[in-house]
C-alpha cells in the first residue's frame, strides 16, 4: 500500500479506548471519507491499519486514503449507532454507502390528441398535454400504465397518428394482441377516444370499478344487437381481470411490511426494497452499488442508510439474508418509528416467497447492468455463499487429468467468466515430469506450469495474466489438498475445491480440504456445477483422444521405408493435422523439413496403400 502515514496511524490506534464510539477518517485534505461505530474503539480502528493486503476492495481503497481520523466515546453501542448515523448525514463520505434519493411525483401523462397516448412521467410540464397525479411512488405509476394499455390494447410504439396510417406492417404487438392496430388506419378517432377514456377511467378508479362498468355497457349492447361491440367489451373485461388475478401475487398476509434483498456480482450489487401497505405491493426501490463489504455488514450499513432518511417505518422488515447488529437495529428504528419494529430472516412458507421474489428482482436488475441473465447472477451467488466466499466468483478456472495408460497424460483447463464458458481462455497441458498415472502429481503439475505462467504475464492483459476467483478440481479431498500444498508452497491464495461423482460418474458434492459440501439440495448450483464438470471433462478427454491419435499416426507412418520417429513428428509439427499429411501430394510433402524426394515417394505410396 501506497499510504506513507500507516504506521503513523497504527500507533495511533494503540491509545485509543476498549469503549464503545464513532471513529471518524479524514484524508489528506481534512475532508471526512469515512464514519464508522465500535463497540470497542480499539479493536475496531486497529484492524484497518494491520495485514491491509487481506483487506475487501472498499476498505483497502478507504485505507489508502486515510491521513488521520478522530474518535467520539459514547455511553453505549446504540448511542454510537444514532451519532453515526448523524454524522454520515452530515459529511455524506465517499467510503459510506450514500443511497441517493431522487423520488419525487410521478404522473400519468396523457399527450396532446389526436390519438393520444399514456406514458408515466417524472414531473408535470407546460406542453399542452392532460396529467393525472401527482403520485408518490414511480413503480405504481409504471405498472399501472403498463396494465392499462396492455388491457385496452392502446399502441406503445412511436408512430404519429394520422400521418403515419398505413405506411408499413402493424408490429408484434398487434399479432399478439396486445394493441389495436390503429396503424392500420381502420380505427376511427371517436372510436379510439372511446378506449382511450375506459383506460383513463381504469387507471382513475381500478379494475372493480372497470369492470363494473364495462359490463353494464357490454349488457347493453348485446340487448342492441351489437354482438360485435359486446364480444370487443367481453374480451376487455377478461384482460382486466387477468391483470386483477395477476396482481394477487403481490398481495401478502403481512398488511405493512419492506422487503429488502441484495443480489451481488463482483464488485457490483443491486439492493432492492418492496414496501407492501395493506397487504399489497405499493412500491419498489432500488440501488446498484460497489465495492460491498462482508454480506451481513453490508446489509446492516444498507438498511441504515436507507432508513435514516425514512418516515415511513413499517412494523416489519423482512431480509433475504442476515445482517449484524439486528436488535441494534430494532431499537434505532422503533425509536425513529415510534412502534415496534421487528427484522426477521423468513425461512419458509409466504413470507420466505417474498423475499425470494425480492432477491429475484434484485438479480434481474443487476443483470441487465452487467449483460447477463438474472439466472446467472443468482447462480454465481449462491455458489459464492455456499463456499463461504466473501464475494461472488467472477471467474472460475475448472481443471481435469486425463489419460490412456501411462503413454498419453494429459491435463484441461477450461474457463467461465460471469457463469458462461470463456472458451477462447481453454488451456491444453501434455503432462511431462510425471512417470506414470499418479493423477495428484499430474494435477499439481499443471497447476504448478499454470502459475509460473501467472507470475511471468501478471498484468500483461492475457489470460494467464489474471487470477481467477475460485478453483475447481475434478477430483476429490486428495486432489484438493495435493494442490492446497502446492499453493501454499508458490505463493497462491485462491479458493480451491474439488468437484466429486458418485458411482455413476454424476457430481454429488463439492469437496473442501477435510470434508464435502453438498450441493444437491440447491438445485441451481448443482446444474452449473455439474455443467462445470462435464464442460472441463469434455475439453480434456477430446485432447486426449486426439493425441492419442497423432501418437499413433506418428508410430504408424514410421512403417514408410525413410520415416524415423524425428521426421515423423517433424511432418505433423509442419501439416498441424493428420488429415493434412494424408491429403498432401508427393511434391508437397517432400517440400517439408527434414524431407526427402525418395522418402516422400515412400510415404505417399505407404499412405495410399493404408487407405
Amino acid at each position: 500500500m501506497d499510504n506513507p502515514r500507516l504506521q503513523y496511524l497504527h500507533e495511533k490506534t494503540l491509545s485509543l479506548p476498549m469503549e464503545p464510539g464513532v471513529y471518524i477518517m479524514h484524508d489528506k485534505s481534512g475532508k471526512v471519507i469515512y464514519v464508522g461505530k465500535a463497540k470497542k474503539l480499539k479493536n475496531r480502528v486497529t484492524s484497518y491499519f494491520r495485514n491491509v493486503e487481506k483487506h475487501l476492495p472498499k476498505v483497502y481503497k478507504m485505507v489508502e486514503h486515510v491521513h488521520d481520523f478522530e474518535y467520539i466515546v459514547t455511553d453505549s453501542e446504540f448511542e454510537a449507532l444514532i451519532l453515526e448515523c448523524s454524522l454520515i448525514k452530515q459529511y455524506a463520505p465517499k467510503y459510506n454507502i450514500l443511497l441517493k434519493d431522487d423520488k419525487g411525483y410521478s404522473y400519468v401523462r396523457i399527450s396532446p390528441g389526436p390519438f393520444s397516448r399514456l406514458t408515466g412521467v417524472l414531473q408535470k410540464n407546460d406542453d399542452g398535454a392532460e396529467y393525472l397525479g401527482p403520485y408518490i411512488s414511480s413503480y405504481v405509476v409504471r405498472q399501472t400504465v403498463a396494465e392499462a394499455n396492455k388491457a385496452f390494447m392502446l399502441p406503445t410504439c412511436n408512430r404519429k397518428f394520422p400521418q403515419e396510417f398505413g405506411k408499413g406492417r402493424p408490429c408484434l404487438n398487434y399479432y399478439i394482441k396486445n394493441c389495436m392496430g390503429v396503424c392500420r388506419g381502420k380505427i376511427s378517432e371517436e372510436e379510439y377516444n372511446e378506449t382511450l377514456n375506459e383506460a383513463i377511467d381504469f387507471i382513475k378508479g381500478g379494475s372493480s370499478a372497470s369492470v363494473e362498468k364495462l359490463t353494464e355497457r357490454m349488457y347493453e349492447a348485446a340487448e342492441a344487437e351489437d354482438f360485435e361491440r359486446a364480444a370487443v367489451l367481453r374480451d376487455r373485461i377478461k384482460a382486466i381481470e387477468g391483470i386483477a388475478n395477476r396482481q394477487k401475487v403481490v398481495f401478502s398476509k403481512v398488511r405493512e411490511q419492506d422487503v429488502v434483498a441484495i443480489a451481488k456480482s463482483g464488485e457490483n450489487c443491486c439492493a432492492v426494497v418492496l414496501s407492501f401497505r395493506g397487504g399489497r405491493l405499493v412500491d419498489k426501490d432500488e440501488y446498484f452499488l460497489k465495492d460491498f463489504g462482508t454480506e451481513p455488514s453490508f446489509v446492516t450499513e444498507f438498511l441504515q442508510s436507507f432508513y435514516s432518511e425514512r418516515t415511513d417505518i413499517p412494523k416489519e422488515i423482512a431480509l433475504h439474508e442476515k445482517c449484524e447488529e439486528t436488535e441494534l437495529l430494532e431499537r434505532w428504528l422503533s425509536e425513529k418509528a415510534g412502534k415496534k419494529v421487528n427484522i426477521t430472516v423468513p425461512q419458509k412458507g409466504e413470507r420466505k416467497q417474498v423475499t425470494d421474489m425480492a432477491y429475484n428482482n434484485a438479480a434481474e436488475s443487476l443483470s441487465h447492468e452487467k449483460a447477463r441473465t438474472s439466472k446467472e447472477v443468482a447462480v454465481l451467488d449462491e455458489l459464492g455463499r455456499i463456499l463461504g466466499m466473501e464475494k461472488a466468483p467472477e471467474i472460475i478456472e475448472a481443471y481435469d487429468i486425463s489419460n490412456f495408460g501411462s503413454e498419453t497424460v494429459v491435463g484441461g483447463m477450461v474457463v467461465y467468466e460471469n457463469a458462461r464458458p470463456k472458451r477462447s481462455d481453454y488451456k491444453k497441458f501434455s503432462i511431462k515430469t510425471v512417470v506414470g498415472t499418479d493423477d495428484y502429481a499430474c494435477m499439481c503439475e499443471m497447476l504448478e506450469r499454470r502459475f509460473n505462467h501467472y507470475f511471468e504475464e501478471q498484468g500483461s492483459g492475457s489470460s494467464f495474466g489474471r487470477k481467477p476467483d475460485l478453483i475447481l478440481l475434478d477430483g476429490g479431498k486428495g486432489h484438493v489438498a495435493a494442490v492446497q500444498e502446492l499453493f501454499d508452497r508458490i505463493g497462491i491464495d485462491i479458493p480451491l475445491f474439488g468437484m466429486v461423482k458418485d458411482d455413476r460418474h454424476r457430481t454429488r458434492a463439492i469437496a473442501k480440504n477435510g470434508g464435502e459440501i453438498a450441493i444437491s439440495p440447491v438445485r441451481s448450483v448443482f446444474n452449473f456445477v455439474t455443467a462445470v464438470q462435464d464442460e472441463v471433462h469434455r475439453f480434456t478427454i477430446g485432447y486426449s483422444r486426439q493425441k492419442h491419435a497423432k501418437t499413433n499416426f506418428e508410430m504408424l507412418i514410421t512403417k514408410a521405408e525413410g520415416i524415423g520417429p524425428k521426421r515423423a513428428a517433424a511432418l505433423l509439427k509442419h501439416f498441424k493435422t493428420m488429415k493434412a499429411i494424408k491429403s498432401a501430394t508427393e511434391e508437397e510433402l517432400s517440400k517439408a523439413p527434414g524431407m526427402t524426394i525418395s522418402a516422400a515417394k515412400s510415404l505417399r505410396e505407404f499412405l495410399d496403400s493404408e487407405e
